[in-house]
């Protein structure tokens, strides 16, 4: 029987972010998770896999990624090379087939988790191209005139960042959950088992501060979950206190802001909020 995906000394998993993995895995269907940048979408799929005690492949997608190079790439190139020198290794085409992450997951001997990372980084035809191979489970291969079809079907995590809308007809096939930024008393639980001998003190004064950044009209990048543990590490290392995180009135802005403002046009708004603040006293 399959293990159940649930919290860790390490992941925090939120009740409603459990039934949607349980109900993608028991529909068969792609989960297909959206949210904020730094929210935990790619870590979702790590998690999963080791929860489950199953493999993890990982399709990371760029702007430049096709949908073919998750099935499989021949290599034209290098067999007319071969040709060219008389390499026997011309007279089998598989050896200039390189398999994609799609087809490694169809014909591993185990059940494996796949993620197809930022689906929304590719061109808009890209999750259209997928369609068939992932509702099949199946493919072929017209170099060979093989069909390559799932021995199992692999658990699919696809995340998206929002950056464009996804059609229509894919998001039919998939199960969808959006990763919402968690309120204070998760993240201040996310932290704690990051890092368990936090002070209560000093997490107070930094989940305090880093809300109020975070909430600050007219911020460009609102900082992420991400950020706030890479902050929160680096104020476990320098040994600051809650006293140590009061703001510095002359630019609003707390100790080693740069692990939570990552632009310029942000450090303007806050030196503009600071001058505005000096000269309403």
């Amino acid at each position: 029987m399959m293990q159940e995906f649930r919290s860790t000394s390490r992941y925090l998993v939120p009740p409603d972010l459990q039934i949607a993995v349980k109900a993608a895995i028991a529909l068969e269907r792609p989960l297909l998770v959206k949210g904020e940048p730094g929210t935990g979408k790619t870590e979702l799929a790590r998690q999963v896999a080791a929860a489950l005690d199953m493999p993890l492949l990982e399709w990371h997608v760029k702007s430049t990624t096709r949908a073919q190079q998750g099935l499989y790439e021949y290599d034209a190139v290098s067999r007319l090379r071969d040709g060219q020198l008389g390499d026997e290794r011309v007279n089998d085409v598989r050896n200039y087939i390189r398999q994609g992450r799609l087809w490694q997951a169809f014909v591993a001997p185990a059940r494996v988790v796949l993620l197809i990372d930022e689906i929304d980084k590719a061109d808009i035809e890209f999750p259209n191209d997928l369609l068939q191979e992932l509702d099949r489970m199946e493919f072929h291969v017209y170099e060979t005139g093989e069909t390559i079809r799932a021995r199992q079907r692999p658990i699919v995590i696809i995340t998206s960042n929002n950056e464009k809308d996804l059609p229509d007809a894919f998001l039919r096939r998939c199960f969808f959950h959006y990763i919402r930024f968690p309120d204070a008393e998760t993240l201040a639980a996310i932290v704690r088992l990051h890092f368990p001998a936090i002070k209560e003190s000093l997490l107070a004064a930094a989940l305090t501060t880093f809300f109020e950044i975070r909430d600050t009209p007219g911020l460009k990048k609102k900082p992420s979950t991400s950020e706030a543990l890479d902050w929160l590490r680096l104020l476990l290392a320098e040994d600051l206190t809650a006293e140590d995180l009061r703001r510095d009135p002359a630019t609003i802005l707390p100790r080693l802001h740069g692990a939570l403002l990552k632009n310029e046009q942000d450090l303007h708004l806050f030196e503009r909020l600071a001058f505005l603040s000096r000269q309403g006293r």
